[in-house]
């Protein structure tokens, strides 16, 4: 049998969806903060403000955030916390150029070693990282776009110390009574429009509301992390459960 995965609604050979994924990134890279922003009316930020209080990352902690490439997690991250260093992976080398070039604007480099922070690509499912070398492993609105799930949570676990922790936000399954008819009117109907006049991609934006439907619910999740070997799973919905934060233990 052919090894599928899901682009979306569509199943696609399961060695084709990353570069698939990759266009869809290439294509809005240049406007993907600003789309985040209309998309969510800013409540994005609200929910990664979340996740860095969750994290609640220390002085000398090192932590990886995956799919990070626009860098406004890492940013904050070091913020939060001075003394705290932060590497952003993400498999889009576009991605990863714009979040170099946030840090350009916002004057962190020449020598981004200085501001705490290290950007390089690289696959979730094969981490460019030794076995047991971070404190924390956070990844923001990119675990649906992996090909296998269950791989890059495994991966997350190799890279986290004993002790170290875990956190996914992630666009999730709404879990009050009809805001899941609001939501999906918005979603499905404005989303791919914003996507044409924003970035010039309205099948970009298809793509990623059809993958939010396709990724796995709050418990099956939990599930999944537990089975990878990721210890104590627990999620905190946002929002009526519009996205959710997954959090576990590497013991």
């Amino acid at each position: 049998m052919t090894d599928t995965a899901s682009f979306g609604f569509r199943t696609v050979p399961a060695d084709a969806k990353a570069s698939m994924v990759r266009r869809v990134f290439d294509s809005v890279a240049d406007r993907y903060d600003v789309m985040n922003d209309l998309m969510s009316a800013g409540i994005h930020r609200v929910w990664k403000a979340a996740l860095i209080d969750m994290l609640a990352p220390r002085p000398g902690e090192l932590v990886l955030d995956v799919a990070g490439g626009t860098g406004d997690v890492a940013q904050a991250i070091v913020a939060a916390a001075p003394g705290a260093r932060a590497i952003v992976c993400d498999i889009n080398a576009a991605m990863v150029a714009r979040g170099r070039d946030r840090l350009l604007d916002g004057g962190e480099v020449p020598g981004l070693a200085r501001c705490g922070i290290g950007l390089v690509v690289g696959d979730a499912e094969r981490l460019p990282l030794p076995d047991r070398s971070v404190d924390a492993y956070t990844i923001a609105f990119g675990l649906r776009n992996v090909t296998r799930l269950d791989a890059a949570l495994a991966e997350a676990r190799r890279v986290l110390r004993p002790g170290g922790r875990f956190f996914c936000l992630e666009f999730s399954h709404v879990v009050v009574p009809g805001l899941d008819r609001l939501y999906d009117a918005y979603s499905f109907g404005l989303l791919p429009a914003l996507g044409q006049a924003v970035a010039g991609d309205r099948d970009a934006y298809v793509y990623l509301v059809e993958s939010i439907r396709r990724f796995p619910r709050q418990p099956d999740l939990a599930e999944r992390m537990r089975a990878a070997g990721l210890d104590r799973p627990r999620w905190r919905n946002l929002s009526g459960g519009i996205a959710a934060i997954h959090a576990a233990w590497r013991l």
